[in-house]
């Protein structure tokens, strides 16, 4: 019987405002955002991941396209080859075009250019104030991270050491906040 006593009491205190339920904190949620996410954008994720696992950052993230193109859904096969040289495999990653639903359960949605950033927020306006380009987010001046498809092994080589330090600030940045 003092077991029923209690529950009642605890929902009664609970009706009444005394008790406050306790939720715990989320982890911040970024979504990184390029034309087909078959480069810039996994591998800005791939980066995350590992930092994320690395430093145990409240932190998930996921990638995403502005214009996915369904016979091209494989990561380009020199950011994967330069990745696994680091020990990280994105090849089995497949692009994913940016959604109504990754706008709504984004807390930071970071584009590779400007021209991506306008196309999210043409489309979900209702996301306006949390769209940056990863440089704004990570707090550098205006700066496109370059596209290197198509493009000789050292241009890749060259996006991603302008991925790194972007990546890793703008993730701890974002850590930071408290959701």
């Amino acid at each position: 019987m003092s077991r029923m006593l209690m529950i009642t009491a605890i929902f009664l205190a609970t009706l009444i405002g005394g008790m406050t339920q306790v939720q715990a904190e989320r982890p911040t949620r970024i979504a990184f955002v390029d034309t087909g996410n078959t480069g810039r954008s996994i591998t800005a994720e791939a980066l995350a991941r590992a930092l994320i696992a690395k430093e145990g950052l409240a932190v998930q993230v996921i990638s995403r396209a502005v214009t996915a193109n369904p016979y091209n859904t494989k990561p380009e096969a020199n950011f994967a080859g330069l990745l696994l040289l680091r020990d990280i495999d994105i090849t089995h990653h497949e692009a994913v075009q940016f959604n109504a639903n990754d706008a709504k359960y984004s807390d930071v949605i970071l584009t590779m250019t400007e021209a991506h950033k306008a196309w999210v927020i043409e489309h979900f306006p209702e996301v306006r104030d949390h769209v940056f380009t990863l440089a704004e987010y990570a707090g550098h001046a205006h700066e496109d991270v370059l596209d290197a498809f198509g493009k000789p092994l050292d241009f890749y080589q060259t996006v991603l050491a302008q991925l790194d330090p972007l990546v890793a600030e703008a993730v701890r940045k974002a850590a930071a906040v408290k959701h």
